[in-house]
């Protein structure tokens, strides 16, 4: 198990400490994943096959630190853009009774955390992006895999709101390791 977690925290590290809170954030979202369907049994109901659509996002996460590798800017632009491809995706799935589209948050948080004054398009081009697809891309989702209950999607709500938000908490825990970083 030590070589597991030492092999994690070297395919995380990187030189630019943007790119590895934004490595950080991707392995804990793609660590996290393979639970989502337990979440929703335990938390929603029984009926938990359309989680199955969650894991098609799963290779992009995984892949941000080998991109920050390459380029650092990529890296942390791919993982707001994962993390919105991947709310959509579950919108349509579940619909948007099930207040996934709540994920928007962090990934505009992370948009704004992680980018450079001097590559502020990208943080606007994925904030906007995240606004466009609460206001917009709903209209367009049709029907739902599933047709859950409306008990089941109270509390599918208060899934996503809490795992929003304690997500969003750990990137603003990264975000503040951040700033007193740069104070030293």
């Amino acid at each position: 198990m030590a070589s597991i977690l030492k092999a994690v925290r070297s395919y995380a590290r990187n030189d630019d400490p943007l790119a590895e809170a934004a490595n950080a954030i991707a392995l804990l979202v793609a660590s996290s994943q393979p639970f989502y369907p337990l979440y929703v049994y335990w938390s929603v109901g029984p009926t938990i096959w359309p989680t199955a659509f969650t894991f098609l996002s799963t290779p992009f996460f995984l892949l941000v630190p080998a991109l920050n590798g390459v380029s650092t800017v990529a890296g942390r632009i791919l993982l707001p853009l994962a993390g919105i491809g991947n709310t959509v995706l579950s919108a349509a799935v579940f619909g948007v009774q099930s207040g996934v589209e709540v994920f928007l948050i962090p990934c505009a948080l992370i948009a704004c955390l992680l980018f450079r004054p001097n590559e502020r398009m990208a943080t606007y081009a994925v904030v906007l992006l995240a606004i466009l697809s609460f206001t917009v891309f709903g209209r367009f989702y049709g029907e739902p895999a599933h047709a859950y209950t409306g008990e089941e999607y109270a509390d599918f709500v208060a899934l996503n709101a809490f795992s929003a938000g304690m997500l969003s908490c750990f990137i603003g825990l990264l975000g503040a390791n951040l700033i007193a970083a740069a104070r030293r």
